[in-house]
């Protein structure tokens, strides 16, 4: 999420069955690890050798403009234990787009990738945390659910040092907390223009966040694999279509 995911105006935000599944409510020392707009050779495969080390699982939340200039890395990933998600066909935001686009988007992109690993796609992320209340009935109608999250590495703002960014998902950890990172800065070839790209060391940060995290007893799991001990917490958080 960028310092422009932040702004866009929240107009409904209440516990709710219609919502996105925020964190899960778990007894097991255990939390929820997400990576998002993957898959990028050089350092996803870097993290995935990092949580193997680790003993640790994760959920990639992939871009098809990535996965399509690399389906054997995508593989790859999944084939090392992970869990693949859908981010989207790129990082173009949900609610800037017509409702019968995005609906085609969610319908073709759940295929595609699942073609791709040959595995069912279970969750999907919007670019940005940005969801209208139509947008979330045409992910559900294609048989994803939503996914955000209640603590964030915040690797995509580029004012913060590692230390403050550590600071602050350390400040968040809980039982069941879903941690937003990153394995790549969304651009060009994902169809937006966020600006520069943070400077930031994501494997250092990963495995200081890992520690961190470890410290207080908790490891690192897939969203599925930590479901297999817990419930998901869902929240009704909806934003405004832009324009």
């Amino acid at each position: 999420m960028t310092l422009r995911g932040a702004a866009r105006e929240v107009v409904r935000r209440v516990t709710a069955p219609a919502g996105s599944i925020v964190s899960v409510r778990t007894a097991a020392p255990e939390f929820v690890l997400t990576y998002d707009d993957g898959p990028v050779a050089g350092t996803t495969d870097r993290l995935v050798e990092l949580l193997a080390d680790r003993g640790a699982t994760a959920t990639f939340f992939v871009l098809l403009s990535r996965v399509r200039r690399d389906p054997a890395l995508v593989r790859s990933v999944q084939e090392a234990g992970h869990e693949i998600a859908l981010h989207g066909v790129d990082h173009v935001d949900a609610t800037t787009l017509p409702g019968e686009e995005f609906h085609r988007r969610m319908h073709d992109g759940r295929r595609e990738l699942e073609d791709t690993i040959g595995r069912t796609v279970r969750w999907y992320r919007p670019p940005y945390g940005h969801l209208t209340f139509s947008a979330w009935r045409s992910v559900r109608s294609a048989g994803l659910v939503p996914v955000l999250w209640d603590a964030s590495v915040r690797d995509g703002a580029g004012a913060l040092s590692d230390a403050e960014r550590l600071a602050g998902a350390e400040r968040a950890a809980h039982r069941g907390a879903i941690l937003l990172a990153h394995d790549n800065f969304a651009s060009a070839v994902d169809g937006v223009d966020d600006g520069p790209e943070p400077v930031v060391d994501r494997l250092a940060l990963s495995g200081a966040v890992l520690d961190a995290y470890a410290a207080r007893g908790l490891a690192a799991r897939s969203l599925g694999d930590a479901l297999r001990a817990g419930r998901p917490v869902k929240r009704g958080v909806f934003v405004r279509a832009a324009g």
